[in-house]
């Protein structure tokens, strides 16, 4: 198979490097223009050739600059961008390429789904439009792609400038040994404890810390870095409303779902009110026993920043689960290897490790076989590093597909985390929530890695629409709160032992505990993006909308400093825009999804194959509520979802 191997790119004359190649890229655009009797296989396999190539040769530098962060990759990415903002929007605004695509009919579903997305988005791209308009376009993509750039940058840069430094050891009392041994260091020859924004060292502090005052001044730090990103913040939504309102929408969540499955801006907002209604009864209840909790330690009134703590308390005292003492079971490459091997059964594939060029020593790299030949490539970067953004992500590189011979190419892609980092002294030791994570992003890394979609504009990932993007990472993470699955990698880092039946079951428990809260949350958040791009809002009146959509579905009301929006990255530096009500729109699939395939605690394999023939392996082929058709034979059922985070029963 012809697998890319990784190269750091040369940064000081990347720019020129990528103008030759989208300069390549236009004239073989060109002459396939110039083909006479033009078909999908002399014309659409070599165009979709042209955007592999482009992935291939630029997908390196924009993977660093996340998990290798420097001013190097700072400049050659900053560089780039008005190269490929001018690219793209040349290319989308083709008139004449529009025309050719209007006039090839594909010869199967795959072929057919191709030639209906470009003429999609060549319209979505403003190709029927006058010159004029086709330049303040291009201008607003270039801008909008520039700043999210910038957003990102201000919010790293934020994260990294902060430090809390904690000297009396009555400060850290409680915090577990993991993590102090990760904070400890020494300032004017004394042992002091550092904590950072980054989620890791926060969490930590937020999670365990008994000093309330340390707390909020961690919170405050939190959610009020960049302030710089409110210009930021503002700028992105007029550009936004805009460019929708010269394509012809009244507004950009128009925009947004005319490349996704929710039909209209009602059904996503019903879609999210219904669930927050179901949901706060239970929300209601949870945090009077939160209240109740914090009382006894004299704390009048719950904020914002006692919630992780008591939280943690709570579960501790219901559950007698404490998620820290998990730990020791879940030592980072056990883990790894045992979800490989899960994996590897449930889908009838083989996970052989091998040595490739890597951008960080910690970097493990697996090939997938099958029947002893590779046939993709997964990259894990999993530890926590300060050149490296937060959060989790997977970030595809190759893409299966068929080129114009007929010659087979692979897929591949990146699974990044920020998991406690590992030294010789500290091993990287989990708690199940990052368990969790990890299954989560493998989720994503198999629906683009066992594609065996030949059309490249469809295959894995490509093509997919947004608000059901997250259905097969939701979908594998259930897993991990499973005893059959846990038993494959939960052993004791020094005993050996797995992991206790008590503390299997309170894992299970604890999947569920609060989860009322923690759905009002992901609602607040969903409601809030959505309704920001229903109308033009600016300065003042974004805080004022998330305030009154805090008034309804936040119970315990952040403090009036609190500026969420300006790290607010899936939005403003991500894809989510007006869309991040897709993560329980696909959420709705994939709880159905997985009650098909695991029941009594027993995996279905016959409906595990039927998932990996019908979802898996078909990509973007046809849209995804039909191949969920093809293989369940009907629609997912919406009381899924609560039924998954036991929402559905009477309130106690």
């Amino acid at each position: 198979m012809l697998f890319v191997d990784f190269k750091i790119p040369d940064y000081e004359n990347f720019d020129k490097s990528l103008k030759k190649l989208l300069e390549k890229n236009e004239t073989t655009i060109a002459s396939l223009l110039e083909r006479k009797n033009k078909n999908y296989g002399n014309f659409v396999r070599p165009y979709m050739e042209t955007f592999e190539n482009l992935d291939l040769f630029f997908t390196p530098l924009s993977h660093l600059n996340s998990v290798e962060n420097s001013k190097e990759t700072q400049k050659a990415y900053e560089a780039s961008l008005p190269l490929l903002s001018a690219y793209h929007t040349k290319i989308s605004q083709n008139r004449d390429l529009y025309d050719a695509f209007s006039k090839i009919d594909g010869t199967d579903a795959a072929q057919k789904e191709v030639v209906r997305q470009e003429l999609r988005d060549f319209r979505l791209s403003g190709v029927h439009l006058p010159e004029a308009q086709k330049k303040r376009l291009e201008a607003i993509n270039l801008r909008l792609s520039e700043l999210n750039n910038r957003f990102s940058q201000n919010l790293l840069d934020a994260t990294n400038a902060f430090e809390l430094i904690v000297e009396d050891p009555e400060d850290v009392r409680g915090i577990p040994e993991s993590d102090l041994a990760l904070a400890e260091t020494e300032r004017d020859g004394k042992k002091v404890w550092r904590f950072t924004l980054q989620i890791p060292s926060y969490m930590a502090y937020m999670t365990y810390g008994p000093n309330r005052q340390l707390r909020e001044t961690l919170y405050r730090a939190y959610v009020t870095r960049a302030p710089e990103n409110a210009e930021v913040v503002d700028e992105i939504l007029r550009l936004r409303d805009e460019k929708a309102k010269i394509l012809g929408f009244d507004h950009y969540s128009e925009l947004s779902l005319a490349t996704k499955t929710a039909p209209t801006d009602e059904a996503v907002v019903g879609f999210l009110n219904e669930l927050a209604d179901a949901s706060l009864p239970y929300a209601k209840e949870e945090v009077s026993r939160l209240e109740a909790l914090a009382k006894e330690d004299g704390v009048e009134k719950l904020e914002s920043y006692d919630v992780a703590y008591y939280s943690e308390r709570l579960k501790r005292k219901e559950l007698d689960f404490d998620e820290e003492k998990t730990r020791p079971w879940f030592e980072q490459g056990r883990v790894l290897e045992g979800m490989l091997d899960f994996v590897s059964e449930l889908f009838g594939v083989v996970f052989k490790e091998v040595e490739v060029p890597v951008w960080n020593e910690k970097v493990r790299v697996f090939d997938l076989q099958e029947g002893g030949e590779s046939f993709a490539r997964i990259y894990f970067d999993l530890e926590a590093r300060e050149s490296k953004r937060g959060g989790a992500w997977m970030n595809d590189w190759q893409t299966r597909h068929l080129d114009e011979k007929g010659v087979e190419h692979p897929a591949s892609a990146f699974v990044v985390c920020n998991f406690p980092p590992s030294t010789e002294a500290v091993p990287s030791l989990l708690r199940h929530d990052d368990v969790v994570t990890l299954f989560h992003e493998m989720g994503h890394a198999l629906h683009h890695l066992m594609s065996r979609v030949p059309e490249r504009f469809v295959s894995g990932i490509h093509g997919v629409a947004w608000d059901v993007v997250e259905f097969p990472s939701q979908f594998l993470e259930n897993f991990a709160y499973e005893r059959v699955v846990l038993d494959r990698f939960a052993r004791h880092i020094e005993t050996g032992e797995p992991l206790p039946e008590a503390m299997a079951g309170k894992i299970k428990a604890s999947k569920n505990f609060l989860a009322a809260m923690g759905m009002l949350r992901q609602l607040e958040f969903a409601l809030f993006d959505f309704l920001l791009h229903q109308k033009l809002y600016q300065g003042d009146e974004v805080q004022a909308l998330l305030d009154a959509i805090r008034e309804k579905l936040a119970l315990v009301k952040p403090p009036s400093y609190n500026r969420f929006q300006w790290g607010f990255a899936h939005i403003f530096a991500g894809g989510y825009a007006a869309g991040y009500y897709s993560y329980k729109w696909a959420e709705v699939l994939s709880a159905d999804a997985f009650f098909a395939c695991f029941a009594d605690g027993e995996i279905r394999k016959e409906m595990t194959d039927g998932y990996r023939r019908h979802i898996l392996e078909r990509g973007a082929s046809q849209p995804m509520n039909a191949l969920y058709r093809a293989w369940l034979g009907r629609d997912p059922e919406p009381s899924a979802l609560l039924r998954l985070y036991g929402l559905s029963g009477e309130v106690s």
